[in-house]
């Protein structure tokens, strides 16, 4: 019997006092053992129990109401040194209340040893009182079901409890293994229910709890846990596992980890950054590489799927981080490397014959299963590179080459970078050096090779920055400094030679990403500037590598450019200027499968041209003469991409015209118009040739045969090009002949204007009446005009009747321009109609004819909108007002107002406003009210007057012209006003 102090007693404040207190709860507190556990009112209570031995709602309403008063009487105690150490049991009157609670529990689980519910809030309760209060972070929204176990290790982390107190390991160590037992107890019981399990596990992540309990018990119950459950519910024991392991640290992880990698990889990435963290004292960069490293290549063969959702690149170059982190630790030496290079190119042809079984130290390895091979479900072949429990280093640069450059092709850049990162950690600076120059040697695009020179040179300037501070400091060493300082020069000679190279450098990365790019070989040349052995090297490469066929554009300048070098002397004109090499190369260039005939056509043409500039016109002409050789079959076609270029050379225009132009220089008459009439019988001549060709013939005085060339001419092209060919050759005839072949000039015109399109026929129309009223009829000239103002286009109809009204009043006098007049007013559209009859009207005035004017005004007044047509309104106006009388002003008054009636609405006023604004003028945005009766308005307010309408209400009239003054203005309700500006 155990006898504790009373409840009033100050608790002991010695350590051996204070252990002295547990367990409380062990053994079984009864009322036996406890006499003072039972009081008076308790009696009742054990009655009913006595009573009702099986009814399992006695016994929990009898348990909540102890549990409840023991949980106050926990809250109530006050917080101190010894709470801190004893947590919820600091308080004697709380223990004798566990006491009881706990002697109501185990009587009861007696009765109901298989009840969850029962064993749940037992453990609960117990767990209270030794381990604390516990506090759990809210989330928002449930957890995923069948998440990834990343995912829920993340979810885990966040909702694992948070113990407020508890009772000290050492002190109650006791009280600890009496909370174990009972969780041994219920789990003997009730061994397949995961809650009950979970609830155990937190004994394990509390931080006070016992090492004994913690470490070693603790990794015995996941594992008994997990023999236990079915599989269906490893996955949440896992996951504490998992958690309790990356407490723990050092090798438990390890082996546990380990142990759940075997069976779900997913969790590899978190499980290699354990093992790098900074917080691990011992870190394992050997088996986070060859994790990381087989992640990649599963990636890569669609084998893994990152929790972290990173792509098979990203996985690579997390690995090369590692690598270049822990170079020593990862990797082997250069000696390694160099050997393993050389072995694997010799058993590269063997290993692609026969595949190598999966085996290691000569015994087939298992994959939790029956031996496999490299026939494996997943083709997965096993490597020490890929094993974590292997301790042999990795050949870093070949697995870079292999798994990264041959297939990251675009990502070259970083993956060389980290090359030589990884033989910089490592202090294989040489090594390095050969690597970046390999990687600039071999890198197809730009970004790639930026990547590794800026590298490149980083590491240089660092490199040279160490030895320039160690020559400074000095040494005791003589021969070690002099070393130093000699090392130092050739560094900074490197690196000078390497700032200079980079034009060259940039220029090899782009003709390797396109070797047949002609511009970039161009470059290439411009580059070595002077050095004319390096520029003739350059030619010569170029000229092997470029296909005709996939150059770019101008490939033919390359040959060009080469010949014009030896041509010229070399680059600086200083050496002897060979012209047998430049015809050499001339001579392979015309030979050449260019793209297009005008490339070819423009070798022979420069060929040509560099004879001419050493005055060699003979052979000039001859290599012409052989450029435009007609083959047997003058009919192939000139587009046929079938045929070759040289086939087709003799169609090309750009050939024949520099031939004609070389023959006017320098041949004969004779040759020249025997190069002209091959172009026409080629059928290959344009409109220019055409014209070139008759000039030649007329400067050469054969006059006819020019005017049967433009004849031919005539007769290959139509309209437009035909259009110039006429004009020439209608122009060149009448300069020639004049009147003396009149018929046939007029025969020329009529066919030339048969089929001639309107737009194009005015200027021959006008040359056609010029000779008609020089060398012919006058009448015949007014036809022709007459003829041209029905033909020419739309808009120039208009000139055209200007023209024609001149010539008509210069040949016949004005009163014959009114029928051409009418005629235009009725064929001209309405904006031009109004400008044509204010030129009626002028003629018709000088004429004298004033009412003919007057109607002709009118007549165009319905065309001009008063808002928009101002200078005809006031055109009309100063009309009326030297000619006209009351009567007619006022009636062109009415006629403005009705005009202006018919253009009121909105589409025309906004139309009328635009445009008045782009004139820049104002128009008034209220419109003027319409009239009911103006004329009647307009004689009211003259009623017996001979004054003109007032221009403003109750003002002064204006004088009539006749110098009849006009009385002040009667009011009118209905008079509508119009100031001096509108009329």
């Amino acid at each position: 019997m155990v006898n504790l102090p009373p409840a009033s007693a100050a608790p002991p404040r010695t350590v051996d006092g204070l252990s002295a207190l547990f367990p409380v709860a062990w053994p079984v507190p009864t009322p036996v053992t406890h006499p003072d556990m039972l009081k008076p009112q308790d009696v009742h209570r054990e009655e009913d129990l006595l009573r009702n031995p099986h009814s399992f709602r006695h016994w929990w309403v009898a348990i909540s109401t102890a549990r409840d008063h023991c949980t106050a009487l926990a809250k109530a105690q006050p917080a101190d040194d010894i709470a801190s150490l004893l947590g919820p049991l600091a308080s004697a009157e709380v223990r004798v209340a566990l006491q009881r609670v706990v002697y109501l529990y185990e009587a009861a689980l007696e009765i109901f040893p298989t009840s969850f519910k029962l064993w749940k809030a037992y453990l609960q309760t117990r767990s209270f009182y030794v381990l604390g209060r516990a506090t759990k972070a809210k989330r928002s929204g449930g957890r995923k079901k069948f998440a990834p176990m990343k995912d829920d290790l993340e979810a885990e982390m966040e909702d694992l409890e948070k113990f407020d107190g508890g009772l000290d390991g050492i002190l109650g160590w006791s009280e600890w293994k009496s909370l174990v037992a009972t969780f041994e107890r219920a789990l003997m019981w009730l061994p397949n229910m995961p809650r009950l399990w979970l609830l155990y596990f937190n004994l394990f992540f509390h931080p006070k709890c016992p090492p004994a309990i913690s470490v070693t018990h603790a990794r015995r119950t996941f594992d008994r846990a997990l023999r236990t459950l079915p599989p269906s519910l490893h996955s949440r024991i896992w996951v504490r596992y998992l958690l309790w392991s990356e407490t723990k640290g050092g090798a438990v992880t390890v082996s546990i980890y380990r142990r759940y990698l075997v069976i779900d990889p997913s969790v590899t990435e978190r499980y290699v950054s354990l093992l790098l963290a900074p917080e691990n004292p011992s870190p394992r960069p050997l088996e986070a590489a060859k994790l990381m490293l087989s992640l990649a290549r599963k990636s890569a063969r669609n084998e893994y799927e990152s929790a972290e959702g990173k792509s098979p690149y990203q996985l690579l170059c997390d690995w090369l981080e590692i690598v270049e982190n822990f170079a020593d630790e990862v990797g082997i030496d250069v000696e390694e490397t160099e050997q393993l290079a050389v072995l694997r190119e010799a058993e590269k042809p063997a290993e692609e014959e026969q595949p190598t079984p999966a085996s290691k130290d000569a015994s087939l390895m298992r994959f939790a299963g029956p031996p496999q091979t490299v026939e494996s479900k997943a083709g997965a072949v096993y490597t020490p590179e890929e094993d974590p429990s292997d301790t042999s280093r990795l050949d870093v640069e070949g697995i870079i080459h292999r798994d990264g450059i041959a297939v990251y092709k675009d990502q070259a850049g970083r993956l060389w970078s980290g090359i030589a990162k990884y033989w910089i950690k490592r202090s294989e600076f040489d090594r390095a050096k050969a690597t970046f120059e390999k990687g600039l040697a071999t890198v197809v695009t730009i970004r790639d090779f930026t990547q590794i020179f800026e590298a490149y040179t980083e590491f240089s300037e660092t490199l040279i920055s160490a030895l320039m501070d160690h020559v400074a400091n000095g040494g005791e060493d003589e021969d070690d400094l002099k070393e130093s300082e000699r090392e130092l020069d050739e560094r900074m000679q490197a690196f000078e030679e390497l700032m200079d190279r980079r034009p060259f450098l940039v220029n090899d990365v782009l003709l390797r990403r396109n070797p047949h790019d002609v511009q970039e070989w161009e470059k290439r040349v411009a580059l070595y500037g002077e050095d004319d052995e390096k520029v003739v090297e350059t030619y010569t490469k170029a000229i092997e590598t470029v296909s005709p066929r996939k150059a770019t554009a101008n490939c033919h300048r390359l040959y060009i450019n080469f010949a014009r070098f030896y041509e010229e002397g070399g680059t600086t004109g200083a050496a002897e200027h060979d012209l047998d090499s430049a015809r050499k190369i001339f001579e392979k260039a015309v030979r050449v499968p260019f793209r297009t005939v005008d490339e070819l056509a423009e070798v022979w043409c420069e060929w040509a041209e560099m004879e001419l500039r050493h005055d060699h016109y003979d052979e000039a002409i001859r290599v012409m003469q052989r450029a435009a050789a007609l083959p047997k079959n003058t009919k192939i076609s000139y587009h046929d991409q079938t045929l070759s270029v040289q086939a087709r050379l003799f169609k090309s225009l750009k050939l024949w015209s520099f031939y004609i132009d070389l023959e006017e220089s320098i041949g004969t008459v004779e040759t020249t118009k025997a190069a002209y009439d091959t172009v026409m019988e080629l059928r290959i001549a344009n409109a220019q040739i055409i014209i070139n060709y008759a000039a030649f013939l007329e400067e050469n005085k054969y006059f006819e045969e020019s005017f049967k060339v433009y004849e031919r001419g005539v007769e290959l092209f139509t309209y437009p090009v035909v259009f110039e060919i006429w004009n020439t050759y209608l122009a060149k005839f009448i300069k020639r002949y004049g009147g003396a072949k009149i018929e046939r000039a007029r025969d020329l015109f009529e066919q030339a204007l048969e089929k001639c399109p309107p737009k194009f026929s005015k200027p021959l129309f006008l040359l056609y009446g010029k000779l008609e009223e020089d060398h012919g009829l006058a009448k015949r000239a007014m036809n022709i005009y007459q003829r041209a103002t029905e033909h020419v286009a739309d808009d120039e109809k208009f000139a055209m009747f200007e023209i024609y009204i001149a010539k008509a009043a210069e040949n016949f006098g004005l009163p014959a321009t009114r029928e051409i007049y009418q005629r235009a007013i009725e064929v001209l559209p309405d904006r031009q109609t109004a400008q044509m009859c204010v030129r009626f009207a002028a003629m018709e005035r000088k004429l004298g004819e004033i009412d003919r004017a007057r109607a002709l005004y009118a007549h165009a007044s319905q065309f001009c909108d008063p808002r928009v047509h101002a200078d005809f309104w006031q055109s009309w106006k100063d009309f009326e007002a030297e000619t006209g009388s009351d009567d007619t002003f006022r009636e062109m008054l009415r006629i403005r107002r009705s005009v202006q009636a018919k253009y009121n609405t909105e589409a025309s006023y906004i139309a009328a406003q635009t445009l008045a604004a782009r004139e820049g003028k104002v128009i008034d945005s209220a419109p003027a009210a319409p009239a009911l009766d103006p004329m009647a308005a307009a004689e009211q307010a003259t009623a017996g007057k001979g004054g003109f309408v007032a221009a403003k209400h109750g003002g002064p009239t204006r004088e009539a012209p006749d110098g009849v003054g006009a009385g002040p203005a009667e009011t009118n309700a209905e008079e509508i006003q119009i100031d001096d500006e509108d009329m």
